[in-house]
């Protein structure tokens, strides 16, 4: 009598979210993304990177639900599972906070690698929020990855250092060190598009953006106050479905899991009168 080997299922894909300069929105869209993934029934988690200046916590809405982090967990304080936080919103969505008291010495190439490694076998996506910037923390969430999303404002200044974070994605991470084959698939997000603006010439195209990076557009997200709105009350944007920004989110993941969607450069709708007495605006 023979037997049937189970296939073992495929491990979870790691994606960071990442970013040469600060506030051009990569923690809200890593919740965005991850929000969206959970949306579509993938389970995923979502882990904060940012270690000293947490901030993922509280745009996913459960500040006030920490009680381990990612440190804990990476120095022997607490099981893995005693740090994930399940969304109240999304079933198969997960959060793994990290520490404000703690310096980014307190990650380790090992530790994170453990970590990650235990979640691969649970999650079918693992996102990554990155710190901004080139340093440790920024080189150990992009380390293990196997794709990245760069995100990126239409400014010369974080174009240029979303260039550099590029040059590292090609260089500094195990699957550059090791020549594999497939090198970190890495992709541009372009946040805070403001088609008023960039007419104007205050702003570069997107085609002069695309030309300076060299990497596919996974996606456009509009300018919208939709997203502040989200990040004051707690919730990921791609959550608030009426909102050009939330949709725009929405077809990004879409893209991220192998959907074919034309990227369209979305307009903020301007409300009209009793929109602005009645209704929330975009």
């Amino acid at each position: 009598m023979t037997t049937q080997m189970k296939e073992k299922p495929p491990l979870g894909k790691i994606i960071v979210i990442t970013s040469g300069k600060g506030g051009v929105g990569k923690t809200t869209s890593a919740a965005a993304i991850s929000a969206g993934l959970a949306k579509l029934g993938h389970k995923t988690v979502v882990i904060d990177f940012d270690v000293g200046l947490r901030n993922l916590d509280m745009i996913m809405g459960c500040e006030r639900r920490v009680v381990f982090d990612f440190i804990n967990v990476i120095q022997g304080d607490a099981r893995l599972k005693q740090a994930l936080i399940k969304d109240k919103r999304l079933d198969t969505l997960y959060i793994l906070p990290t520490s404000q008291t703690r310096d980014k010495d307190a990650l380790t190439k090992e530790g994170v690698e453990a970590v990650l490694n235990e979640l691969k076998e649970e999650f079918d996506y693992i996102i990554c929020d990155s710190p901004a910037g080139i340093e440790r923390g920024a080189q150990l969430a992009m380390y293990f990855a196997d794709e990245a999303v760069v995100v990126t404002n239409p400014e010369v200044s974080s174009v240029r250092d979303s260039d550099r974070v590029l040059g590292l994605l090609a260089s500094k991470t195990k699957r550059a060190e090791s020549g594999s084959s497939e090198p970190v698939k890495a992709r541009v997000l372009l946040t805070r598009h403001d088609q008023a603006r960039i007419d104007k010439g205050e702003m570069m195209t997107v085609d002069d953006v695309l030309e300076i990076l060299a990497v596919p557009l996974i996606g456009i997200i509009p300018e919208s106050q939709a997203v502040l709105r989200a990040s004051n009350v707690g919730t990921p944007v791609i959550l608030d479905e009426p909102s050009s920004a939330g949709m725009a989110y929405e077809d990004t993941v879409a893209r991220l899991t192998g959907q074919d969607i034309e990227i369209r450069i979305g307009e903020e709708r301007r409300p009209g009168l009793l929109q602005r007495l009645f209704g929330r605006t975009s």
